[in-house]
Formats: C-alpha cells, sequence, structure tokens
C-alpha cells in the first residue's frame, strides 16, 4: 500500500474555496446537513451543493440548480463516486 502524501487534514482541505460537489439526498436527510432548515414533506428528492470539506453550501430542488449555485461562487463542480 502507497502512503499518501497527504496527511488527512491537508487532504481534507484539498480543493477549498475552489471545488464543490452535489449530492443528492431525501428531505429526510437535510436536517442532519442543515440544521437550521425547516420542516420539510418526507421523501422529496434535493440536492445539496457541499464545499470539498463538506460543508453545506445551498440546497436545491433540481441539479441543475445547484450547479448554477456552484458557478455563481465561482466554485468548480467534480463528481464523487
Amino acid at each position: 500500500m502507497t502512503q499518501s502524501p497527504f496527511t488527512p487534514e491537508q487532504f481534507a482541505k484539498l480543493g477549498a474555496g475552489q471545488v464543490a460537489y452535489v449530492r443528492e439526498m431525501t428531505s429526510d436527510d437535510v436536517k442532519r446537513l442543515f440544521p437550521q432548515a425547516n420542516e420539510l414533506q418526507s421523501g422529496l428528492k434535493l440536492f445539496a451543493l457541499l464545499s470539498a470539506e463538506g460543508a453545506p453550501i445551498v440546497l436545491a430542488d433540481s441539479r441543475d440548480t445547484a450547479i448554477a449555485s456552484a458557478w455563481e461562487n465561482q466554485l468548480q463542480t467534480v463528481s464523487v463516486h
């Protein structure tokens, strides 16, 4: 196994302020990432824009809206598998 040139803390900060990703979730998952969010109807499909570190930025009702928010904030979106 190859050793990473980054510490876990350094790796977590890669892309900070430059990179974000979109994560599909249900309204039932929202309270965990967005504790300040109002109550939502259960079972809705939503999309969260998250920073490279995983911090929530925006909650949207479509992937396109979340990506547009990233562009407006000059963030490059990446795919996470």
